[in-house]
């Protein structure tokens, strides 16, 4: 084999890995971000997750991702969130407190690279749709600073119990 050989067959061998590995999360319903522009998080900006369930009998885990510069100037994040069906009935709503740092000490919590921190905090354990069909999740900020900066994305992550 020639060294152009060698190199498609190891860029062959990687592409299928990777779309394996993607295959492979069969947990894993749904999971989108939305950025947002110069990493400020205004009161209007709702964030909306539409996504479909299959099964209703299957629990599920609901995951908030959300990326902050360290400049941010709190510890935590205060959400509303509200769930609707397909017909737009409201199915919950709930103010979730998101802890991004020690309360104490500061210290960023999530995973870093430099000065931007990640962070995928599970919300619910068991949670059950009624019914199949497309859900929609709605997310605003409710820290009541107008805009809020340092929040670069916020986003929604559903997983199957498996």
């Amino acid at each position: 084999m020639n060294k152009l050989s060698v190199k498609f067959l190891s860029l062959g061998l990687i592409i299928s890995i990777g779309i394996f590995n993607l295959a492979c999360d069969e947990k894993t319903v749904y999971n989108q971000n939305k950025d947002f522009e110069n990493a400020k998080w205004l009161i209007k900006d709702e964030c909306k997750f539409e996504f479909e369930i299959d099964n209703p009998n299957q629990t599920y885990k609901l995951f908030y991702n959300v990326r902050n510069d360290l400049t941010y100037a709190y510890y935590n994040l205060y959400i509303t969130r509200y769930l609707f069906d397909e017909n737009g009935k409201k199915l919950d709503e709930n103010l979730d407190e998101l802890m991004l740092a020690d309360e104490k000490t500061g210290k960023p919590l999530g995973t870093g690279l430099g000065d931007i921190f990640d962070h995928k905090i599970l919300i619910k354990k068991e949670m059950k749709f009624p019914k199949k069909g497309k859900y929609v999740i709605k997310i605003k900020q409710f820290m009541r600073q107008d805009p809020l900066p340092d929040i670069l994305s916020f986003g929604v992550a559903i997983e199957k119990n498996i």
